[in-house]
């Protein structure tokens, strides 16, 4: 070969060879930016030119799809109560994207997921319609319901746990919004997205306050302060008298830690101070325990890190760098300790179920389009925060609360209750109206089927009408109540 030919030759192995380095660059190294891709429309058309799967709850679809008039997107996204639903299933949007479940399940929805590969081959075979797979939850409806149903008009979050199995059983958040107004591609769908935003309306329907929201958790706090001193051996008796001097000064200050209405919390034993839910004593029990301690029971229960459940949860807050006066007012759910409702519910739930702290989780399950199991979640333990013991001992002045104490509104009759309430302040120098809150469990003859978080932020009471017996409780009553008859 002569010189020119060959120095054509090699130019062109150079270009063949630049080509096959660029179309594998493309395929494997980029691929997954480019599927990603905001300009790349082809995923979208590809996502909803079928029939996507659904989200199962009581073995009824709580979602659908609907034949739209567009040649490209075929198919849009429908929901069953859907203001109900939405903190569980988030929403799944031509335009907007998808989140929460709809978005974590989206190949399994659209069938895309690489397990749902033989059902769709043979269905290029059969000539059937491509379907998405279904995604079966552990929730309630009844549970559901009566969550939604009581926060109404209030803003405020509900979250229900089988403290058994980790079982999430009701997910609740007000105000909420449809995620079928925005679905699809028109203005109109546009419009109802955009109102929706914080800038727009200033409630924030779209927030999902029992995940992404955290708060002051008050006097229901003070559960695992008990719980914090009966493991670390500073509580050996419930029902024996406490060294809790009133007033009692926090360390380093010459401030009281007061009590509401002057109640009689001098030297009361453990039971007594939660029943009247006593400052001076869970404060001063918080600085005997310590807060290295303290952080550490927290830290068992599931604060101070993400939950995923498998949506993301907030992580709640036991604040680490704390002197002995901060650590009193963090031990009765002030200063700066904040936690989600699912992370109150699997406070309650870990009580109740005998001191083992199981994992919360929302899928039971998910299912080709042929409602074959694909994948089952089985439940899991997290960590076990109480003896046995020193749970039954914590069951027992809980259940006083709603015997004898602040948690009477949730007695249930023929079923045994333990709770705490809370109200807890917030906004400088606690100038805005506090939050309602109540824990619980109910407790049958089988064991433990539920365990509840309530929380309420109800800014247009009168700021005396304001607690967590008056507001809160009622709400837990009514779900657990739904779980007990369902049983």
């Amino acid at each position: 070969m002569n010189k020119p030919l060959r120095r054509i030759a090699i130019f062109c192995g150079l270009l063949v060879l630049a080509l096959l380095v660029r179309v594998n660059w493309l395929q494997y190294v980029k691929a997954e930016e480019l599927n990603g891709s905001e300009y790349n429309k082809r995923v979208d058309i590809e996502r909803y030119k079928s029939e996507r799967g659904n989200i199962i709850v009581d073995g009824k679809p709580i979602t659908g799809s609907i034949k739209t008039d567009d040649t490209l997107y075929e198919y849009k996204r429908t929901y069953v109560n859907g203001p109900m639903w939405a903190p569980v299933t988030g929403y799944a949007s031509q335009v907007f994207g998808a989140n929460q479940l709809e978005n974590l399940e989206d190949g399994i929805l659209t069938g895309n997921d690489d397990r749902l590969f033989f059902d769709q081959t043979l269905s290029m075979f059969t000539g059937d319609e491509k379907k998405g797979g279904n995604v079966v939850t552990t929730l309630s409806g009844a549970a559901q319901k009566a969550a939604y149903k009581g926060l109404g008009d209030k803003k405020g979050a509900v979250a229900a746990i089988d403290p058994q199995t980790g079982k999430i059983l009701a997910l609740a958040s007000t105000p909420s919004y449809d995620p079928s107004t925005f679905a699809g591609r028109s203005n109109k769908d546009s419009k109802a997205y955009n109102a929706l935003q914080p800038k727009n309306d200033p409630d924030n329907p779209m927030l999902n306050r029992a995940l992404r929201e955290t708060y002051p958790p008050g006097s229901t706090f003070k559960v695992l302060t008990a719980a914090a001193g009966l493991e670390h051996g500073v509580i050996k008796d419930v029902d024996a008298k406490t060294d809790s001097p009133l007033p009692w000064i926090m360390p380093g200050t010459t401030t009281p830690l007061p009590n509401e209405n002057n109640i009689p919390c001098k030297d009361v034993s453990l039971r007594e101070a939660l029943r009247m839910s006593c400052n001076s004593v869970f404060g001063k029990l918080g600085v005997d325990v310590g807060k290295d301690k303290m952080l550490e029971t927290a830290k068992k229960f599931g604060f101070n890190e993400e939950q995923f459940i498998p949506v993301r949860a907030d992580a709640s807050i036991f604040p680490e760098d704390i002197n002995e006066s901060q650590t009193a007012l963090s031990s009765i759910g002030q200063f700066d300790t904040r936690a989600t409702p699912l992370q109150m519910a699997m406070l309650a739930a870990a009580v109740a179920n005998d001191g083992k702290l199981m994992k919360p989780y929302m899928i039971d399950r998910l299912e080709t389009p042929g409602v074959d199991v694909l994948e089952k979640t089985e439940p899991e333990e997290q960590s076990r925060p109480l003896t046995q013991e020193h749970a039954q001992m914590l069951q027992s002045i809980m259940e006083t609360v709603v015997e004898k104490g602040t948690g009477a509104n949730a007695q249930i009759p023929g079923v045994t209750v333990g709770g705490k309430t809370g109200t807890a302040q917030h906004g400088e120098n606690n100038s805005k109206n506090p939050y309602a809150w109540f824990i619980s469990y109910a407790k049958t003859d089988q064991g433990s089927p539920v365990a509840v978080a309530v929380v309420v932020e109800d800014s247009s009471a009168n700021r005396d009408d304001i607690s967590g017996g008056g507001l809160a409780a009622p709400i837990a009553k009514a779900v657990m109540q739904a779980v007990v008859d369902k049983k």
